[in-house]
């Protein structure tokens, strides 16, 4: 089957980025918004810190988890009834948020939230491989789509910070709700139905798990998108609690990091027209390597964490930007009819690697310093680079 032949999808890149990128975003900022609020929020809930930090953590599992079960369910009834359900689940449990006052009730609609966001995510990326999986701008909206789900946690607790100074905490729900609302009206009125006539409705995951070419390419989606999860579980605690920077200052540096992404993916499109995807690939780990070079050489020689953490980590964002942009092109190749039950394999082992490896980096080593992300961006693509080395002599 060829997905250039779908008719109903008619619109500019620019227009289908306005129309995907919602549910992308709303999805990431969702995970971390109210982290400006976190230490209030037990009194608040009536609760313990730890059970707050829990709030965190399942989101990001359950994202991950759910689109084992919404993946195949949008191979065989659709990518638009999936994404306009979930969506609908994350606006509703967004805005019932907002109300509660019971520390269980809002463990309970975060699960919710979490499963909506995860099912709208898993449509929105199946969308994107039915219609643009043979044309040269994939680069452009995969790279654009993954640098959102980086970049936005660098902003959200920005904007959440200045609702809450305005508002209080709960307005931070409010308008994820509303928002997510919107983008869930304007889906249902432009979102089309991509689902390609062949897709199977028998599902097996065994193909897909038995590729070594998908489990390369997910390994370098889970480098790049595990070693922003580090920086994001340390870089509070090395440039707040060590270098005694504040809040605010806190979150624009951290933001550096997302514009840094923004500007190579700009650029993304040519990159990859002139490396290709696995020359792409092993270039974004080269850079998560020298980057995480760098981090080692600022912790020995450095007490500077500008120049010793963040300027390392720039060169990281960077390489994050050259893998994202074909990682997904590379893992879901081969998997045209079942691109949907692919895509959520392929955001499903990144979540559980992520969250289970990244995690235990920094448990492990000292999360108080750059070791765990330079331990973590440096391992990881090493084992991304091995793999692209046996596919090349496998080609060859």
């Amino acid at each position: 089957m060829s997905y250039s032949k779908i008719q109903r999808w008619t619109y500019s890149v620019p227009a289908a980025l306005l129309l995907m990128a919602p549910f992308d975003i709303l999805a990431s900022l969702a995970m971390d918004i109210y982290l400006p609020v976190v230490p209030t929020m037990p009194e608040a809930l009536g609760t313990s810190p730890e059970v707050i930090q829990l709030t965190l953590s399942l989101y990001m599992l359950v994202l991950g988890a759910g689109q084992i079960v919404f993946g195949p369910v949008s191979d065989i009834v659709g990518r638009r009834p999936v994404l306009l359900g979930g969506a609908a689940l994350f606006a509703t449990g967004s805005l019932l948020l907002a109300e509660t006052s019971s520390a269980p009730l809002f463990m309970i609609l975060r699960l919710l939230q979490a499963i909506g966001a995860s099912a709208a995510l898993v449509a929105t990326f199946a969308t994107v491989r039915d219609v643009y999986a043979e044309r040269p701008e994939s680069s452009v909206i995969y790279s654009l789509l993954g640098s959102i789900l980086s970049f936005v946690p660098a902003f959200g607790p920005i904007v959440g910070a200045m609702i809450a100074d305005l508002y209080g905490w709960r307005a931070i729900f409010v308008v994820i709700g509303l928002l997510s609302v919107a983008a869930t009206l304007n889906a249902g009125m432009r979102w089309h139905e991509t689902r390609p006539p062949t897709a199977a409705v028998t599902i097996s995951f065994q193909p897909i798990l038995a590729s070594f070419l998908f489990w390369v390419y997910t390994t370098g989606f889970s480098a790049a998108m595990g070693s922003f999860f580090v920086f994001f579980s340390t870089a509070p605690r090395i440039l707040i609690d060590q270098a005694g920077f504040s809040g605010i200052t806190f979150s624009f540096i951290f933001a550096s990091v997302a514009l840094v992404m923004i500007v190579t993916a700009r650029f993304a499109k040519r990159f990859v027209t002139r490396w290709g995807i696995a020359g792409s690939l092993a270039r974004g780990m080269a850079m998560l390597l020298l980057g995480a070079g760098m981090l080692a050489a600022g912790e020995v020689f450095l007490q500077a964490p500008l120049i010793g953490f963040v300027l390392p980590m720039w060169i990281i964002a960077i390489g994050i930007v050259f893998a994202t942009a074909v990682t997904a092109n590379g893992a879901l190749k081969a998997f045209d009819d079942t691109a949907g039950t692919a895509v959520a394999l392929y955001f499903c082992i990144e979540s559980l690697l992520v969250g289970v490896a990244g995690t235990l980096f920094v448990v492990l080593l000292d999360g108080d310093t750059a070791w765990p992300l330079a331990a973590y961006a440096a391992v990881t693509a090493l084992i991304t680079l091995a793999g692209l080395r046996r596919l090349s002599c496998k080609a060859a």
